[in-house]
């Protein structure tokens, strides 16, 4: 289908930021390098607890991350009201240096929805909005659907639009020939793809190279595997916990240091298995404290790790070298 090419407005308003002149034919947000998607942390009552939140952002600043996305997968952003959503992302925006990108989850199940929550991200302070497919009702989420849904939010955003398919939790994967359509889209920037299909990963990247598209790594298990295939950075939940060796990992893998790169990430598959798939968020939040940051606790119906998960959790940190 033909899509609209509208630039100068939609990009207008983050060339404040973030942006740097690409070989191609425009600006786009550069989004090379690594993003943790942020925890939400919450008070024994549940409530978000701002301090904490800015007390994370505060030990994180060592830490050579391009960025952060807030409100994504890992930080509980289906338990949270609309407002909230927009607090925190206002919260983190007043907190990050200038030179932090600030990505932030905009995704809901209509498309109308969405675009009001897009662009409320976009005023509290957001460079991009990370959009995951609505999934509710899966089974009519054709490739022409949400090709649609997108293409009318990007037209209606006032950032630069990132996909995100995590098909783990939505049961539903951004078709191939959807992404590729998408992608000439002149505000839909990049793709976060957290499928771990790294033949899709490639293909895309490849049938992508021709745009100013950009495709990151949606785990930190395949992220070594991500980069030689020609992705450009990574949103990965155990950056989190290990924010250092995860962009030292890009870092030998933009030097092509291959064999160092592949011992690292060697290192970095269970316990990322750990805080994903088999602990989730509550597993999440727990290594975090081990780390010296704030996890807490999750919203229900999220419950905490029995003592016998936390102990096999830790194992997989310490089996690993990293406690």
């Amino acid at each position: 289908m033909a899509l609209c090419t509208r630039l100068a407005l939609p990009l207008r308003p983050v060339l404040r930021r973030g942006l740097s002149t690409l070989p191609g034919p425009g600006p786009v947000l550069d989004l090379a390098g690594i993003f943790p998607p942020l925890t939400t942390p919450f008070s024994p009552v549940a409530e978000v607890d701002y301090a904490q939140l800015e007390s994370n952002l505060g030990r994180y600043a060592d830490v050579p991350f391009r960025g952060f996305v807030v409100q994504g997968s890992s930080g509980e952003y289906p338990y949270l009201a609309p407002r909230e959503r927009l607090a925190v992302v206002s919260r983190v925006r007043r907190a990050l240096p200038r030179d932090r990108l600030l990505l932030a989850g905009s995704g809901c199940e209509s498309t109308q929805a969405t675009i009001e929550m897009t662009v409320g991200m976009a005023e509290a302070g957001a460079d991009a909005a990370l959009v995951v497919t609505p999934c509710y009702y899966r089974g009519a989420m054709t490739g022409a659907a949400l090709v649609q849904h997108y293409t009318e939010v990007a037209e209606a955003s006032p950032v630069p639009v990132v996909l995100y398919s995590v098909p783990a939790n939505t049961g539903l994967d951004l078709p191939l020939e959807a992404v590729v359509a998408l992608a000439q889209h002149p505000n839909i920037v990049g793709l976060k793809d957290s499928g771990g299909d790294i033949t899709r990963l490639g293909l895309i990247v490849h049938k992508t190279r021709q745009e100013d598209f950009q495709v990151l790594v949606g785990s930190a298990g395949f992220l070594l595997a991500g980069y030689a295939v020609g992705a450009s950075g990574g949103i990965c939940a155990l950056a989190n916990v290990l924010g250092a060796p995860l962009c030292q990992l890009e870092r030998l893998c933009r030097e092509g240091r291959w064999q160092e790169a592949r011992d690292l990430q060697h290192r970095l598959i269970e316990p990322n298995a750990a805080v994903t798939c088999r602990f989730g968020i509550p597993g999440l939040k727990k290594a975090m404290e081990w780390f010296g940051y704030y996890g807490g606790p999750c919203r229900a119906p999220l419950a905490p790790l029995s003592p016998t998960q936390v102990e096999e959790l830790r194992k997989t940190f310490t089996t690993n070298g990293w406690l």
